[in-house]
């Protein structure tokens, strides 16, 4: 099981190079062609990653020559869990599936639904608590 998707974890990665490269001047501006070549991921996929982060507030992005992207709020404004929900949606261990049609005991008081669902907090609570200033 993959709880992190390739994509959360470029957007991670990326934010963490953009935190360091900003960290002392809140000014800077980061391209993506720095972020390809110092971090080796994709241009066109992190370049859609980027526009969606965007999207969702959590950078700022800068058209032209000179252009690229900075941090929309501070590193330790912005935690994991944050990143996870961009792209992933909310976290949830109970996604029960049987043949592609919903487990019958979706509507039922499930153990082990209940059990996931428990673990689900607590990992949500252990991704709110960490912020991308905290992984530089």
């Amino acid at each position: 099981m993959k709880f992190v998707t390739r994509d959360t974890d470029y957007a991670i990665q990326a934010l963490r190079y953009i935190a360091i490269k900003t960290q002392e001047d809140k000014n800077v501006i980061v391209s993506v062609d720095d972020i390809v070549n110092d971090c080796f991921l994709p241009r066109e996929h992190l370049r859609l990653l980027l526009g969606k982060l965007t999207g969702c507030k959590v950078l700022k992005s800068y058209k032209g020559k000179l252009g690229g992207f900075s941090l929309a709020k501070s590193a330790n404004k912005i935690n994991l869990a944050d990143i996870v929900k961009i792209f992933q949606g909310d976290i949830d261990l109970t996604h029960c599936f049987l043949k592609n049609d919903p487990c019958p005991n979706i509507k039922k008081r499930c153990k082990v639904r209940a059990k996931f669902k428990e673990i689900s907090k607590v990992v949500e609570k252990e991704l709110k608590k960490t912020s991308i200033k905290a992984l530089i």
